[in-house]
């Protein structure tokens, strides 16, 4: 059994409590806290908490900004007829890191999982359907994870756009089954990209 005096007890919690983040690297990174300065210390607290306070979603695209319209939808170079459909943010930078995509995103904050009580009503789906009404969008990219819950969100979307008229394409299966975009190479994604297909 370990023992710290409660207060670094505490911050050691905190940081286990991070995905990712075992007792070892928890106590590894409170010791670091500890030996950091005050000010240091200041620094970090206080990025945690502006950025908890200052971080919200794009009310186009429902991905993080810190304004109301986020960089990529206010941006007039991006493709704004296509749009590509992710569950999370960190999908979105996976994607724009592959420099190959100039298009728009819609994020839908997860994927429809009833194990986990997760429903289509939990994701932002009808604030996609609602930007595809002005006709301005002809093609919806689903590119949501390759898991059964990714899919199965990805069929479902699908049967809710293909009454519009808008082209739905899914990447292809460059990307590993069962695996997440965060953690796919840049390539990889690219190859995804280029290779996806009708739905």
């Amino acid at each position: 059994m370990e023992y710290f005096v409660p207060p670094l007890e505490t911050l050691v919690d905190s940081f286990a409590s991070l995905p990712g983040i075992g007792r070892k690297t928890a106590r590894r990174l409170a010791f670091h806290v500890l030996n950091s300065s005050t000010e240091e210390a200041q620094r970090f607290a206080d990025a945690i908490v502006n950025a908890k306070k200052l971080v919200k979603y794009c009310k186009i695209c429902q991905n993080i900004t810190d304004t109301d319209v986020c960089a990529l939808c206010s941006n007039e170079k991006r493709n704004k007829s296509v749009i590509c459909v992710t569950e999370s943010p960190k999908d979105v930078i996976s994607i724009e890191n592959t420099h190959e995509y100039n298009g728009l995103y819609h994020v839908l904050h997860g994927a429809i999982s009833p194990m986990d009580d997760i429903g289509p009503k939990d994701l932002k789906i009808v604030e996609l359907l609602e930007r595809l009404k002005d006709g301005t969008v002809n093609e919806v990219i689903m590119a949501t994870n390759p898991t059964i819950e990714g899919e199965a969100t990805a069929m479902y979307i699908a049967k809710l756009i293909k009454p519009l008229g808008v082209k739905v394409t899914r990447i292809a299966n460059g990307v590993p089954v069962g695996g997440d975009l965060e953690y796919a190479d840049q390539v990889t994604l690219t190859k995804a990209i280029e290779g996806r297909q009708e739905m």
